[in-house]
C-alpha cells in the first residue's frame, strides 16, 4: 500500500508527511517541511497519497 519514501496526507487534511517506517497498517511520518521534526504514528487508512491539486499556471 505505501512504502518509505512516500508522501501522504491526512484524509481530513493537513500538511504534507513523508512515511519513515511501515509497521503494518500503522505507519511513521514526519512533516515533509521539517524531516528532522516529531515523528507521528498514524493508522494507514488515516492518510491518502500526497496530491498536488489546482492550477499552477500550466497552460
Amino acid at each position: 500500500m505505501f512504502s518509505v519514501g512516500d508522501y501522504v496526507q491526512p484524509r481530513q487534511g493537513g500538511p504534507k508527511l513523508k512515511i519513515l517506517e511501515v509497521n503494518g497498517e500503522e505507519i511513521v511520518v514526519v512533516q515533509a517541511s521539517n524531516e528532522q521534526g516529531e515523528k507521528f504514528t498514524l493508522n494507514a487508512a488515516e492518510v491518502t497519497p500526497y496530491t498536488e491539486a489546482g492550477d499552477f499556471g500550466v497552460c
